[in-house]
């Protein structure tokens, strides 16, 4: 294989290892945020919000929001951060507020719209509109917020799950 086309396997590779790598991450604290939104959302059904499930969701997104944001800063894109904190906070949180926007939307069309208004509904519609801001906020994440390229040489040597900053 000529040096050149060898020099391009390495480094689209070395992309696709930290591609990988970011998505599993991402993916983790995902989940843990997921367990958050939703139960803290159901709770809130439960109890003081029974009637309320956009405003429930509001407030449960806003809660795993912040946790996604500890999580994602620290762990999944801190060889990312090329900003202040303050900057990058306030590009996180907007992204964040356009995915709680398409969450809380699907659940307002759920229940307002189709009239579906039972708990089960709501869930329904909030994995729907959970699933949605997600993918979202993977794609804003990397284009907006966490944007420092990766070195080629820093790429090559990571493994899927390696914690490099």
């Amino acid at each position: 294989m000529p040096a050149a086309l060898s020099g391009l396997v390495e480094r689209l590779r070395g992309a696709l290892s930290v591609l990988v790598r970011e998505a599993i991450k991402f993916g983790v604290v995902g989940a843990v945020a997921f367990v958050v939104d939703v139960g803290v959302m159901n709770l809130l059904r439960h109890t003081v919000m029974e009637d309320k499930p956009t405003t429930a969701k509001v407030v449960s997104a806003s809660v795993a929001t912040v946790v996604a944001w500890v999580g994602n800063r620290s762990w999944t894109f801190r060889h990312r951060r090329n900003r202040a904190v303050h900057h990058e906070a306030l590009l996180f949180f907007v992204t964040n507020g356009i995915a709680l926007l398409i969450g809380a939307g699907c659940i307002a069309f759920s229940h307002y719209v189709l009239d579906l208004r039972s708990l089960a509904a709501d869930n329904v519609a909030n994995i729907i509109g959970i699933g949605l801001g997600t993918l979202f906020r993977f794609w804003a994440y990397r284009q907006f917020v966490f944007t420092r390229e990766i070195l080629a040489e820093e790429a090559e040597h990571s493994s899927p799950l390696a914690d490099r900053p």
